[in-house]
């Protein structure tokens, strides 16, 4: 199914329209949760975005896990033909996303605004149900200070709750419970007092813009973001400011799709707040958990933890399960210690100073491996690989899984042939050069589509084609994703029978 033109003027009453970004290669795991945790329908997806329809509140839009950013849909649509056109022309036509369908932009900004409202509503809840007991123990303290015991009997039923009253603002001033939603207390509050469904004049906003492709070499980013922002100003009277907006809108053209889309949070969703020091990319590792299909009372390894990022990622989302991080590296180790202590999981998650080939462990003894085997110029393992291998192997139950992430070096080694000519992207082409996914062929283009088996699942079925069994182990399943610079496998295996006997 095509990306065609809509948005949420067209959007059903069922719920909003809402896209993410995710990491290339993300899609498919990203497109699985939104259905999963969200109950989303009308899901689509584009390399690097995914689509969805679904009436989920903030607090569950902020469970996401695999994806990068949220953002409200405001309009979606096929590229300008930049190559046909001039570029007054192209000018003109960024205006008209604005002056043609100025009901589009409303609705959105009603339902973004709607969205603040609820969540601050059920915050100030949570406030009031969470005050009394907070009230009880500054109350005990202040009127010991202030009053006598005699006093505080005589005291009339009005004077009683005019100190109750008090000693709640005071322990307010104190912000003895101040919570992560209340960060967003003053932008909701100006939203709520700059925004009318129709009578926006105190809105302040800015403009993000992204151009990739042939429109890149036509119009810059400055170009596109002065001309939409003039246009905002001109057809609701909006205030621009780029410091400290109320409103951000982004805007995003390809050759494969334009995009117009409100930034639903400040902080993107990848930026886990309880992730002390980065290693892993928080999504990644989550989607290595989730393919790992973790259960309740499992044990689950990561023998080769670093930062402790896979199994923070997994513990977060799976906690009824016993988890153990094992490496060889103090400062490592170190590092993962200060994630587990500020993340709250000390307790959950067991760490060991050991080597990847020498576990201390009995022979199937674990459920689940999940790791991300090293690699880049720090990190030499060459035909090591297979040792490693081997002794997950061993302590590996039969029936159990690893998901592995692998460089390509590692993959060639691990499957005794030759490296491909070329990077794979995540549809599984070979690309001459970065940015080979935006220059795709027009039936490449209409395949925007909500199965996720059509594309994803025949290049895996391509890649698993091409990876032998390890041993006792089967590959199952295949993904290539990227980590920025460079491209990865995660590879999942099944432990088939026991060696040896």
């Amino acid at each position: 199914m095509a990306v065609v033109p809509g948005g949420p003027s067209s959007r059903p009453a069922a719920g909003a329209q809402f896209f993410c970004t995710a990491g290339r290669g993300l899609e498919p795991f990203l497109m699985r949760e939104v259905r999963e945790r969200l109950a989303a329908t009308q899901v689509e997806y584009i390399s690097g975005k995914v689509f969805f329809t679904t009436c989920s509140d903030l607090n569950m839009l902020k469970q996401l896990k695999s994806a990068e950013r949220l953002f409200l849909l405001i309009k979606k649509q096929l590229p300008f033909p930049v190559s046909s056109v001039s570029k007054g022309k192209i000018l003109n036509e960024l205006q008209r996303l604005i002056n043609d369908d100025p009901e589009s932009w409303l609705n959105a900004i009603s339902i973004w605004k709607n969205l603040l409202e609820l969540d601050a509503k059920k915050e100030k809840l949570s406030h009031k149900n969470a005050n009394p007991l907070k009230r009880k123990v500054g109350e005990d303290d202040i009127t010991a200070k202030k009053l006598k015991t005699e006093q505080i009997q005589e005291l009339q039923e009005t004077k009683e709750c005019q100190l109750e009253k008090q000693i709640e603002e005071k322990i307010l001033e104190q912000g003895n419970f101040i919570t992560e939603g209340e960060k967003f207390q003053k932008l909701q509050d100006d939203v709520t007092e700059a925004v009318d469904t129709r009578n926006q004049t105190n809105l302040t906003f800015r403009v993000s813009c992204r151009c990739s492709g042939a429109v890149a070499k036509t119009l810059t980013a400055q170009e596109v973001g002065r001309v939409i922002g003039i246009a905002l100003m001109k057809q609701f009277g909006w205030k621009a400011d780029l410091r400290n907006p109320n409103l951000e809108i982004f805007i995003h053209l390809s050759d494969i799709y334009s995009v117009l889309g409100i930034p639903v949070f400040r902080v993107p969703l990848a930026c886990r707040a309880y992730i002390k020091t980065a290693g892993l990319r928080s999504t990644t590792a989550w989607a290595m958990a989730s393919l790992a299909e973790i259960k309740a009372g499992a044990v689950v390894l990561d023998p080769m933890c670093g930062l402790g990022t896979i199994l923070l990622e997994a513990a977060k989302e799976w906690p009824h399960v016993y988890y153990v991080g094992a490496d060889v590296s103090d400062s490592q180790l170190s590092g993962a210690y200060d994630n587990l202590r500020a993340a709250g999981l000390r307790d959950k998650i067991e760490l060991l100073q050991v080597s990847v080939i020498e576990l201390p462990l009995p022979s199937e003894s674990v459920d689940i491996i999940i790791s991300d085997i090293p690699f880049g110029k720090k990190f030499k393992l060459g035909k090591d690989i297979k040792r490693m291998l081997q002794e997950m192997e061993r302590v590996l139950r039969v029936g159990g899984t690893i998901v592995l992430l692998l460089s390509e070096d590692h993959h060639r080694h691990l499957k005794g042939g030759e490296a491909s000519s070329g990077p794979l992207n995540s549809q599984g082409g070979h690309t001459e050069e970065p940015g080979g996914e935006e220059r795709l062929t027009p039936a490449e283009k209409a395949a925007v589509s909500e199965p996720v088996s059509s594309s994803f699942a025949a290049s895996n079925q391509e890649r698993l084609d091409r990876m032998p069994p390890l041993g006792s182990l089967v590959p199952v399943d295949c993904y290539r994703v990227s980590l920025g610079k460079t491209d990865a496998l995660i590879s999942k295996y099944k432990k088939s029978y026991s060696p040896g006997r």
